[in-house]
Protein backbone atom coordinates (compact mmCIF):
# COMPACT_ATOMS: atom_id res chain seq x y z
CA UNK A 1 0.00 0.00 0.00
CA UNK A 2 1.35 3.52 -0.75
CA UNK A 3 0.99 4.24 3.12
CA UNK A 4 3.48 1.93 3.58
CA UNK A 5 6.57 2.59 1.52
CA UNK A 6 9.27 3.14 3.78
CA UNK A 7 11.85 6.24 3.15
CA UNK A 8 14.61 8.56 5.27
CA UNK A 9 15.20 5.15 7.61
CA UNK A 10 18.81 4.72 8.58
CA UNK A 11 20.31 1.44 6.93
CA UNK A 12 21.36 -0.93 9.95
CA UNK A 13 24.77 -0.70 11.26
CA UNK A 14 25.89 -4.04 10.17
CA UNK A 15 28.43 -5.99 8.62
CA UNK A 16 31.32 -3.26 9.10
CA UNK A 17 34.94 -3.57 10.64
CA UNK A 18 34.35 -2.35 14.47
CA UNK A 19 38.09 -2.18 15.09
CA UNK A 20 38.07 0.29 12.51
CA UNK A 21 38.15 3.00 15.37
CA UNK A 22 41.25 5.99 15.37
CA UNK A 23 40.94 6.50 19.43
CA UNK A 24 41.70 2.46 19.94
CA UNK A 25 44.67 1.91 16.46
CA UNK A 26 46.76 5.18 17.70
CA UNK A 27 46.92 4.29 21.29
CA UNK A 28 48.24 0.72 19.61
CA UNK A 29 50.66 2.54 17.83
CA UNK A 30 51.65 5.15 20.40
CA UNK A 31 52.82 1.94 22.93
CA UNK A 32 55.02 0.33 20.07
CA UNK A 33 52.28 -2.64 20.06
CA UNK A 34 51.68 -2.55 16.18
CA UNK A 35 51.87 -6.33 16.55
CA UNK A 36 48.78 -6.33 17.91
CA UNK A 37 46.48 -4.82 14.90
CA UNK A 38 45.71 -7.94 12.77
CA UNK A 39 44.04 -9.73 15.78
CA UNK A 40 42.49 -6.37 16.32
CA UNK A 41 40.36 -6.25 13.28
CA UNK A 42 40.15 -9.70 13.31
CA UNK A 43 38.14 -8.99 16.59
CA UNK A 44 36.69 -6.33 14.51
CA UNK A 45 35.10 -7.81 11.76
CA UNK A 46 33.60 -10.36 13.84
CA UNK A 47 32.08 -7.99 16.33
CA UNK A 48 30.52 -5.60 13.86
CA UNK A 49 29.08 -8.61 11.75
CA UNK A 50 25.81 -9.11 11.82
CA UNK A 51 26.37 -13.02 13.52
CA UNK A 52 27.71 -11.90 15.83
CA UNK A 53 25.00 -8.98 16.51
CA UNK A 54 22.40 -11.98 16.13
CA UNK A 55 24.29 -13.65 18.46
CA UNK A 56 23.94 -10.98 21.49
CA UNK A 57 20.04 -10.27 20.66
CA UNK A 58 19.48 -14.00 21.02
CA UNK A 59 21.25 -14.18 24.45
CA UNK A 60 19.65 -11.50 25.83
CA UNK A 61 16.02 -12.45 24.48
CA UNK A 62 16.90 -15.68 26.12
CA UNK A 63 18.05 -15.12 29.62
CA UNK A 64 19.54 -17.93 31.59
CA UNK A 65 17.09 -20.40 33.55
CA UNK A 66 17.60 -21.60 37.15
CA UNK A 67 17.13 -25.96 37.70
CA UNK A 68 17.91 -26.27 41.63
CA UNK A 69 16.64 -29.84 41.01
CA UNK A 70 16.29 -32.56 38.41
CA UNK A 71 13.08 -34.42 37.46
CA UNK A 72 14.07 -37.00 40.64
CA UNK A 73 14.47 -34.05 43.26
CA UNK A 74 18.04 -34.20 43.51
CA UNK A 75 19.68 -30.78 43.91
CA UNK A 76 21.95 -29.89 40.77
CA UNK A 77 21.95 -26.17 41.08
CA UNK A 78 22.63 -25.43 37.61
CA UNK A 79 21.79 -22.41 35.46
CA UNK A 80 20.56 -23.60 31.53
CA UNK A 81 22.26 -20.94 28.94
CA UNK A 82 20.65 -20.37 25.37
CA UNK A 83 23.06 -21.51 22.80
CA UNK A 84 24.34 -18.44 21.71
CA UNK A 85 25.65 -17.37 24.97
CA UNK A 86 28.30 -20.27 24.80
CA UNK A 87 29.07 -18.96 21.38
CA UNK A 88 29.73 -15.60 22.44
CA UNK A 89 31.94 -17.35 25.16
CA UNK A 90 34.03 -19.60 22.65
CA UNK A 91 34.60 -16.08 20.30
CA UNK A 92 35.51 -14.54 23.69
CA UNK A 93 38.03 -17.00 24.68
CA UNK A 94 39.42 -17.40 21.73
CA UNK A 95 40.38 -13.72 21.43
CA UNK A 96 42.05 -14.53 24.47
CA UNK A 97 39.74 -11.64 26.50
CA UNK A 98 39.84 -14.02 30.00
CA UNK A 99 43.05 -15.34 31.26
CA UNK A 100 45.13 -15.19 28.35
CA UNK A 101 47.14 -12.12 29.05
CA UNK A 102 48.76 -14.06 31.99
CA UNK A 103 50.29 -16.20 29.83
CA UNK A 104 50.78 -13.99 26.93
CA UNK A 105 54.60 -13.07 26.76
CA UNK A 106 54.43 -10.73 23.70
CA UNK A 107 54.66 -7.35 24.50
CA UNK A 108 51.91 -4.83 25.87
CA UNK A 109 49.38 -8.24 26.49
CA UNK A 110 47.00 -6.02 28.92
CA UNK A 111 46.60 -3.11 26.65
CA UNK A 112 46.25 -5.50 23.70
CA UNK A 113 43.36 -7.10 25.51
CA UNK A 114 41.75 -3.93 26.38
CA UNK A 115 41.41 -2.83 22.93
CA UNK A 116 40.00 -6.34 21.60
CA UNK A 117 37.69 -6.50 24.58
CA UNK A 118 36.76 -3.01 24.04
CA UNK A 119 35.82 -3.69 20.49
CA UNK A 120 33.69 -7.09 21.10
CA UNK A 121 32.21 -5.86 24.58
CA UNK A 122 29.30 -4.47 22.37
CA UNK A 123 27.83 -7.35 20.80
CA UNK A 124 26.64 -8.23 24.65
CA UNK A 125 27.88 -7.15 28.19
CA UNK A 126 26.55 -9.74 29.99
CA UNK A 127 29.08 -12.62 28.70
CA UNK A 128 32.10 -9.93 29.81
CA UNK A 129 31.12 -10.67 32.87
CA UNK A 130 32.90 -13.98 33.80
CA UNK A 131 35.41 -12.97 31.09
CA UNK A 132 36.59 -10.22 33.01
CA UNK A 133 36.40 -12.32 36.69
CA UNK A 134 38.56 -15.15 34.54
CA UNK A 135 40.92 -12.12 33.99
CA UNK A 136 40.93 -11.06 37.36
CA UNK A 137 41.64 -14.29 39.18
CA UNK A 138 45.08 -14.98 37.93
CA UNK A 139 47.08 -12.53 39.94
CA UNK A 140 45.16 -13.42 42.95
CA UNK A 141 45.58 -17.50 43.03
CA UNK A 142 49.29 -16.51 42.55
CA UNK A 143 49.09 -16.14 46.25
CA UNK A 144 48.69 -19.77 46.42
CA UNK A 145 51.40 -21.33 44.53
CA UNK A 146 50.29 -25.02 44.49
CA UNK A 147 46.73 -24.07 43.50
CA UNK A 148 48.00 -21.54 40.93
CA UNK A 149 50.99 -24.36 39.90
CA UNK A 150 47.14 -26.49 38.91
CA UNK A 151 44.92 -24.00 37.65
CA UNK A 152 46.56 -21.15 35.66
CA UNK A 153 47.26 -22.64 32.73
CA UNK A 154 43.70 -23.62 32.52
CA UNK A 155 42.10 -20.05 33.13
CA UNK A 156 44.39 -18.72 30.33
CA UNK A 157 44.22 -21.40 28.15
CA UNK A 158 41.76 -20.25 24.97
CA UNK A 159 39.92 -23.20 24.92
CA UNK A 160 36.11 -22.53 26.31
CA UNK A 161 35.09 -25.73 28.21
CA UNK A 162 31.40 -25.45 29.43
CA UNK A 163 29.80 -28.18 31.88
CA UNK A 164 30.28 -29.12 35.61
CA UNK A 165 33.24 -31.22 35.67
CA UNK A 166 35.88 -32.17 37.73
CA UNK A 167 38.39 -28.59 37.09
CA UNK A 168 41.60 -30.44 36.16
CA UNK A 169 39.81 -32.60 33.61
CA UNK A 170 38.67 -30.20 31.75
CA UNK A 171 40.31 -28.04 28.40
CA UNK A 172 39.86 -24.98 30.45
CA UNK A 173 38.26 -22.78 32.93
CA UNK A 174 36.02 -20.02 33.68
CA UNK A 175 36.26 -18.31 37.71
CA UNK A 176 34.20 -16.31 39.26
CA UNK A 177 33.96 -14.25 42.61
CA UNK A 178 31.76 -14.42 45.38
CA UNK A 179 32.28 -11.54 47.96
CA UNK A 180 29.48 -9.51 48.76
CA UNK A 181 26.55 -10.41 51.55
CA UNK A 182 23.04 -8.73 52.71
CA UNK A 183 24.28 -6.55 55.54
CA UNK A 184 27.67 -5.46 54.27
CA UNK A 185 27.86 -4.21 50.62
CA UNK A 186 31.33 -2.75 49.35
CA UNK A 187 31.72 -3.14 53.34
CA UNK A 188 33.40 -6.75 52.78
CA UNK A 189 34.59 -6.64 56.10
CA UNK A 190 31.23 -6.73 57.46
CA UNK A 191 30.83 -10.20 55.54
CA UNK A 192 29.49 -12.96 58.29
CA UNK A 193 30.42 -16.32 56.12
CA UNK A 194 32.56 -18.58 58.24
CA UNK A 195 35.29 -20.54 57.25
CA UNK A 196 36.75 -23.71 59.53
CA UNK A 197 39.37 -25.60 59.44
CA UNK A 198 39.73 -28.83 58.69
CA UNK A 199 42.65 -31.44 59.73
CA UNK A 200 42.89 -32.42 55.70
CA UNK A 201 44.32 -28.24 55.23
CA UNK A 202 40.94 -27.16 53.56
CA UNK A 203 38.46 -24.97 55.20
CA UNK A 204 34.42 -25.74 55.33
CA UNK A 205 32.63 -22.65 54.58
CA UNK A 206 28.89 -21.54 55.60
CA UNK A 207 27.13 -18.38 54.33
CA UNK A 208 25.13 -16.73 52.25
CA UNK A 209 26.19 -14.99 48.97
CA UNK A 210 24.16 -11.92 48.23
CA UNK A 211 25.43 -11.38 44.45
CA UNK A 212 27.56 -14.41 42.40
CA UNK A 213 27.79 -13.74 39.00
CA UNK A 214 28.10 -16.57 36.35
CA UNK A 215 27.69 -19.38 38.62
CA UNK A 216 28.26 -21.98 36.24
CA UNK A 217 31.85 -21.10 36.69
CA UNK A 218 34.52 -23.52 37.41
CA UNK A 219 36.30 -21.89 40.06
CA UNK A 220 35.53 -18.74 43.01
CA UNK A 221 37.83 -17.12 44.94
CA UNK A 222 35.57 -16.45 47.98
CA UNK A 223 35.56 -14.25 51.53
CA UNK A 224 35.03 -15.86 54.66
CA UNK A 225 36.02 -15.05 58.37
CA UNK A 226 38.26 -17.58 59.34
CA UNK A 227 39.66 -17.95 62.87
CA UNK A 228 42.32 -15.51 61.77
CA UNK A 229 39.97 -12.92 60.41
CA UNK A 230 38.90 -12.03 56.86
CA UNK A 231 40.54 -14.36 54.26
CA UNK A 232 39.80 -15.53 50.31
CA UNK A 233 39.44 -19.04 49.56
CA UNK A 234 39.29 -21.03 46.27
CA UNK A 235 36.08 -22.77 46.17
CA UNK A 236 35.43 -25.25 42.94
CA UNK A 237 31.96 -25.94 41.61
CA UNK A 238 33.13 -29.61 41.38
CA UNK A 239 35.41 -30.97 43.67
CA UNK A 240 38.67 -32.94 42.76
CA UNK A 241 36.70 -36.43 43.15
CA UNK A 242 34.08 -35.17 40.62
CA UNK A 243 31.90 -34.83 43.41
CA UNK A 244 29.37 -32.04 43.75
CA UNK A 245 30.91 -29.35 46.27
CA UNK A 246 27.69 -27.41 47.77
CA UNK A 247 26.89 -24.29 45.83
CA UNK A 248 23.21 -23.70 46.47
CA UNK A 249 22.06 -21.33 44.10
CA UNK A 250 18.79 -19.53 45.86
CA UNK A 251 17.53 -17.58 43.09
CA UNK A 252 18.75 -15.78 39.84
CA UNK A 253 18.64 -11.72 40.43
CA UNK A 254 16.22 -9.65 37.83
CA UNK A 255 18.88 -6.85 37.21
CA UNK A 256 18.02 -3.80 35.42
CA UNK A 257 21.04 -4.24 32.85
CA UNK A 258 22.03 -7.19 30.88
CA UNK A 259 20.16 -10.46 31.24
CA UNK A 260 22.25 -12.98 29.23
CA UNK A 261 24.22 -13.20 32.63
CA UNK A 262 23.22 -14.79 35.41
CA UNK A 263 23.60 -13.30 38.34
CA UNK A 264 22.66 -15.18 41.50
CA UNK A 265 22.32 -16.37 45.35
CA UNK A 266 24.03 -19.02 46.76
CA UNK A 267 24.28 -20.51 49.86
CA UNK A 268 27.24 -22.57 51.44
CA UNK A 269 26.79 -24.76 53.66
CA UNK A 270 30.21 -26.74 54.60
CA UNK A 271 31.73 -26.70 51.05
CA UNK A 272 35.10 -27.05 50.86
CA UNK A 273 37.59 -24.38 49.80
CA UNK A 274 41.09 -24.05 50.22
CA UNK A 275 42.94 -20.72 51.35
CA UNK A 276 44.46 -18.38 49.49
CA UNK A 277 47.27 -16.49 50.47
CA UNK A 278 46.93 -16.07 54.40
CA UNK A 279 44.72 -15.82 56.99
CA UNK A 280 43.12 -12.80 58.00
CA UNK A 281 45.14 -11.34 54.49
CA UNK A 282 41.66 -11.39 52.51
CA UNK A 283 41.21 -8.09 51.51
CA UNK A 284 45.22 -7.62 50.39
CA UNK A 285 45.09 -10.96 48.80
CA UNK A 286 41.77 -10.01 46.69
CA UNK A 287 42.91 -6.43 45.57
CA UNK A 288 44.59 -7.52 42.51
CA UNK A 289 41.56 -8.78 41.02
CA UNK A 290 39.93 -6.00 42.37
CA UNK A 291 41.74 -3.35 40.20
CA UNK A 292 41.70 -5.52 37.37
CA UNK A 293 37.98 -5.83 37.44
CA UNK A 294 37.59 -2.24 38.08
CA UNK A 295 39.98 -1.51 35.15
CA UNK A 296 37.49 -3.50 33.20
CA UNK A 297 34.60 -1.54 34.40
CA UNK A 298 36.45 2.16 33.16
CA UNK A 299 36.56 0.28 29.58
CA UNK A 300 32.93 -1.53 30.00
CA UNK A 301 32.07 2.67 30.10
CA UNK A 302 33.98 4.02 27.80
CA UNK A 303 32.80 1.22 25.13
CA UNK A 304 30.07 2.14 25.86
CA UNK A 305 30.03 5.41 25.20
CA UNK A 306 31.97 4.90 21.94
CA UNK A 307 28.95 2.64 21.07
CA UNK A 308 26.19 5.42 21.89
CA UNK A 309 28.22 7.65 19.56
CA UNK A 310 28.54 5.95 16.83
CA UNK A 311 25.18 4.79 16.94
CA UNK A 312 23.93 8.27 17.06
CA UNK A 313 26.62 9.78 14.25
CA UNK A 314 25.49 6.61 12.05
CA UNK A 315 22.06 7.76 12.84
CA UNK A 316 22.38 11.42 11.75
CA UNK A 317 24.55 10.74 8.80
CA UNK A 318 21.50 9.27 7.17
CA UNK A 319 17.91 10.65 8.59
CA UNK A 320 16.98 14.04 7.11
CA UNK A 321 14.46 16.77 9.21
CA UNK A 322 13.80 20.00 7.86
CA UNK A 323 15.29 19.73 4.78
CA UNK A 324 18.89 18.61 5.86
CA UNK A 325 20.80 15.37 7.29
CA UNK A 326 20.93 15.87 10.85
CA UNK A 327 24.21 15.62 10.71
CA UNK A 328 24.02 18.94 9.34
CA UNK A 329 22.27 20.61 11.63
CA UNK A 330 24.60 22.68 13.75
CA UNK A 331 23.11 21.93 17.00
CA UNK A 332 22.60 18.28 16.34
CA UNK A 333 26.33 18.72 15.49
CA UNK A 334 27.04 20.10 18.80
CA UNK A 335 25.64 17.05 20.95
CA UNK A 336 27.97 14.67 18.26
CA UNK A 337 30.83 16.45 18.61
CA UNK A 338 30.47 16.78 22.85
CA UNK A 339 29.29 13.50 23.07
CA UNK A 340 32.67 11.89 20.87
CA UNK A 341 34.87 13.90 22.75
CA UNK A 342 33.27 12.32 26.56
CA UNK A 343 34.06 9.20 24.73
CA UNK A 344 37.27 9.47 23.10
CA UNK A 345 38.72 10.67 26.36
CA UNK A 346 36.96 7.95 28.53
CA UNK A 347 38.78 5.60 25.85
CA UNK A 348 41.88 7.16 25.58
CA UNK A 349 42.50 7.17 29.84
CA UNK A 350 40.64 3.30 30.20
CA UNK A 351 43.84 2.58 27.50
CA UNK A 352 46.37 4.24 29.30
CA UNK A 353 45.87 2.37 32.32
CA UNK A 354 45.54 -0.91 30.78
CA UNK A 355 49.55 0.35 29.35
CA UNK A 356 50.22 1.40 32.54
CA UNK A 357 48.77 -2.18 34.05
CA UNK A 358 51.68 -3.32 31.58
CA UNK A 359 54.31 -1.36 33.51
CA UNK A 360 52.98 -2.23 36.45
CA UNK A 361 53.01 -5.71 36.37
CA UNK A 362 56.42 -5.52 34.30
CA UNK A 363 57.54 -3.56 38.05
CA UNK A 364 58.91 -0.37 35.85
CA UNK A 365 59.38 1.81 38.61
CA UNK A 366 56.53 4.00 39.97
CA UNK A 367 53.74 2.50 37.85
CA UNK A 368 52.04 0.49 40.59
CA UNK A 369 51.97 4.14 42.77
CA UNK A 370 49.88 6.16 39.48
CA UNK A 371 48.49 3.02 38.34
CA UNK A 372 46.80 2.92 42.46
CA UNK A 373 45.75 6.44 42.52
CA UNK A 374 44.43 7.11 38.55
CA UNK A 375 42.49 3.83 38.44
CA UNK A 376 40.45 5.08 41.59
CA UNK A 377 40.38 8.62 40.01
CA UNK A 378 39.25 7.50 36.84
CA UNK A 379 36.61 4.63 38.24
CA UNK A 380 34.80 6.86 40.18
CA UNK A 381 34.18 9.47 37.12
CA UNK A 382 34.01 8.03 33.85
CA UNK A 383 31.54 4.90 35.29
CA UNK A 384 29.78 8.21 36.92
CA UNK A 385 29.20 9.72 32.84
CA UNK A 386 28.43 6.86 31.22
CA UNK A 387 24.73 7.39 32.33
CA UNK A 388 23.95 10.67 31.29
CA UNK A 389 26.13 9.98 27.87
CA UNK A 390 24.13 7.11 26.96
CA UNK A 391 20.66 8.57 27.92
CA UNK A 392 21.98 11.60 25.46
CA UNK A 393 23.10 9.22 22.60
CA UNK A 394 19.17 7.33 22.58
CA UNK A 395 17.58 10.68 22.08
CA UNK A 396 20.06 11.76 19.42
CA UNK A 397 17.57 8.87 17.13
CA UNK A 398 14.58 10.51 18.77
CA UNK A 399 12.04 7.42 19.36
CA UNK A 400 13.49 4.89 17.39
CA UNK A 401 16.07 4.95 19.92
CA UNK A 402 13.59 4.44 22.38
CA UNK A 403 12.68 0.82 20.97
CA UNK A 404 14.59 -2.66 21.72
CA UNK A 405 15.39 -3.32 18.40
CA UNK A 406 17.54 -0.39 18.13
CA UNK A 407 20.05 -1.81 20.88
CA UNK A 408 19.98 2.13 22.84
CA UNK A 409 18.03 0.60 25.73
CA UNK A 410 20.23 -2.37 26.43
CA UNK A 411 23.16 -0.04 26.34
CA UNK A 412 21.46 2.77 28.58
CA UNK A 413 20.47 -0.06 31.40
CA UNK A 414 23.90 -1.45 31.08
CA UNK A 415 25.84 1.98 32.27
CA UNK A 416 24.78 2.28 35.58
CA UNK A 417 26.09 -0.99 36.77
CA UNK A 418 29.69 -0.33 35.94
CA UNK A 419 29.72 2.57 38.23
CA UNK A 420 27.80 0.70 41.06
CA UNK A 421 29.95 -3.04 40.03
CA UNK A 422 33.35 -3.08 42.40
CA UNK A 423 32.52 -0.04 44.55
CA UNK A 424 29.95 2.74 43.84
CA UNK A 425 30.73 6.25 43.24
CA UNK A 426 31.32 6.93 47.22
CA UNK A 427 33.49 4.11 47.50
CA UNK A 428 35.51 5.02 44.19
CA UNK A 429 35.80 8.45 45.63
CA UNK A 430 36.67 7.91 49.20
CA UNK A 431 39.26 4.84 47.98
CA UNK A 432 41.25 7.83 46.10
CA UNK A 433 41.23 9.63 49.83
CA UNK A 434 42.46 6.18 51.15
CA UNK A 435 45.79 5.86 48.74
CA UNK A 436 46.47 9.34 49.23
CA UNK A 437 46.54 9.10 53.34
CA UNK A 438 47.98 5.50 53.20
CA UNK A 439 50.58 6.04 50.38
CA UNK A 440 51.12 10.02 50.07
CA UNK A 441 53.47 9.38 47.13
CA UNK A 442 50.60 8.27 44.87
CA UNK A 443 49.08 12.18 44.83
CA UNK A 444 53.08 12.97 43.91
CA UNK A 445 52.73 10.81 41.12
CA UNK A 446 49.53 11.40 39.72
CA UNK A 447 50.99 15.63 39.47
CA UNK A 448 54.08 14.51 38.44
CA UNK A 449 51.97 12.98 35.35
CA UNK A 450 49.37 15.18 34.30
CA UNK A 451 52.75 17.90 34.46
CA UNK A 452 54.00 16.51 32.11
CA UNK A 453 51.87 18.81 30.15
CA UNK A 454 52.20 21.87 31.44
CA UNK A 455 52.71 24.87 29.12
CA UNK A 456 51.00 22.99 26.39
CA UNK A 457 47.64 24.42 27.22
CA UNK A 458 46.88 27.24 29.57
CA UNK A 459 43.32 25.83 30.26
CA UNK A 460 44.95 23.02 31.59
CA UNK A 461 47.65 24.85 33.35
CA UNK A 462 45.14 27.00 35.58
CA UNK A 463 43.08 23.44 35.88
CA UNK A 464 46.15 21.95 37.64
CA UNK A 465 46.90 24.86 40.23
CA UNK A 466 43.58 25.30 41.17
CA UNK A 467 43.40 21.32 42.09
CA UNK A 468 46.55 22.05 43.97
CA UNK A 469 44.71 24.54 46.37
CA UNK A 470 41.94 22.07 46.80
CA UNK A 471 44.36 19.90 48.59
CA UNK A 472 45.12 22.91 51.19
CA UNK A 473 42.26 22.00 53.36
CA UNK A 474 42.33 18.18 54.65
CA UNK A 475 39.95 18.87 57.14
CA UNK A 476 36.97 18.99 54.84
CA UNK A 477 37.87 16.89 52.20
CA UNK A 478 35.66 13.63 52.82
CA UNK A 479 32.80 15.73 52.46
CA UNK A 480 34.35 17.31 49.05
CA UNK A 481 35.29 14.14 47.78
CA UNK A 482 33.29 14.17 44.66
CA UNK A 483 34.07 17.33 43.71
CA UNK A 484 38.13 17.09 43.80
CA UNK A 485 38.15 13.08 42.53
CA UNK A 486 36.15 14.66 39.77
CA UNK A 487 38.25 17.09 39.06
CA UNK A 488 41.55 15.06 39.05
CA UNK A 489 39.71 12.54 36.54
CA UNK A 490 38.96 15.63 34.19
CA UNK A 491 42.64 17.20 34.43
CA UNK A 492 44.44 13.52 34.05
CA UNK A 493 42.11 12.75 30.76
CA UNK A 494 42.84 16.62 29.82
CA UNK A 495 46.42 15.74 30.47
CA UNK A 496 46.50 13.11 28.27
CA UNK A 497 44.55 14.00 25.25
CA UNK A 498 46.82 17.22 24.94
CA UNK A 499 49.71 14.74 25.67
CA UNK A 500 48.57 12.47 22.70
CA UNK A 501 45.15 13.09 21.83
CA UNK A 502 44.18 14.53 18.34
CA UNK A 503 44.21 17.98 18.56
CA UNK A 504 40.48 19.10 17.73
CA UNK A 505 39.82 16.30 20.64
CA UNK A 506 41.88 18.07 23.56
CA UNK A 507 41.14 21.75 22.74
CA UNK A 508 37.38 21.37 22.58
CA UNK A 509 37.89 18.60 25.40
CA UNK A 510 40.04 21.71 27.56
CA UNK A 511 38.17 24.45 26.84
CA UNK A 512 34.69 23.35 27.40
CA UNK A 513 35.57 20.81 30.33
CA UNK A 514 38.40 22.90 32.04
CA UNK A 515 37.71 26.36 30.42
CA UNK A 516 34.43 26.81 31.60
CA UNK A 517 32.83 26.92 28.66
CA UNK A 518 30.53 24.07 29.23
CA UNK A 519 26.79 23.24 30.05
CA UNK A 520 25.19 21.26 32.32
CA UNK A 521 24.17 19.02 29.21
CA UNK A 522 25.93 17.85 26.57
CA UNK A 523 25.68 20.04 23.14
CA UNK A 524 26.67 23.02 25.03
CA UNK A 525 29.79 23.28 23.31
CA UNK A 526 31.31 26.81 22.90
CA UNK A 527 31.91 27.96 19.13
CA UNK A 528 35.46 27.74 16.93
CA UNK A 529 35.19 24.04 17.95
CA UNK A 530 36.26 21.13 14.93
CA UNK A 531 33.27 19.53 15.46
CA UNK A 532 34.01 18.00 11.47
CA UNK A 533 37.10 16.54 12.08
CA UNK A 534 35.60 15.56 16.04
CA UNK A 535 32.46 13.52 14.34
CA UNK A 536 34.74 11.65 11.47
CA UNK A 537 36.31 10.25 14.14
CA UNK A 538 33.79 8.72 15.84
CA UNK A 539 31.44 8.12 12.88
CA UNK A 540 31.98 4.43 11.93
CA UNK A 541 33.99 3.56 8.66
CA UNK A 542 30.52 1.38 6.53
CA UNK A 543 31.86 1.73 3.10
Amino acid sequence: MPTHVVTNQVPPLVDYDAAEQPVLLEALRRAGAEHALEELHEVGRLAGSAEALELGDLAEAHPPMLKTHDRYGNRIDEVVYDPSYHTLMTHAVGFGLHGAVWADTRPNPHLTRAAKLSVWGPVDAGHGCPISMTYAVVPALRAAPELAAQYESLLCTKEYDPGLRAPLTKRGLIAGMSMTEKQGGSDVRANTTTATPTPDGTYRITGHKWFTSAPMSDVFLVLAQAPGGLSCFFVPRVLPDGTRNTFALQRLKDKLGNHSNASSEVEYDNTVGWLVGDEGRGVPTIIEMVNLTRLDCVLGTATGMRTGVAAAAHHAAHRSAFGATLADQPLMRNVLADLAIEAEAATTVALWLADLTDRATAGVDGADRLRRIALAVTKYYVCKRGPIHAAEALECLGGNGYVEESRMPRLYREAPLMSIWEGSGNVAALDTLRAMAKQPETLDAYFEEVKHAAGADAHLDAAIARLERQFGDFDTIQHRARRVVGDMAQVLQASLLVRHGHPAVADAFTVSRLGGEHGDVFGTLPTGIDSAAIIQRATPKTG
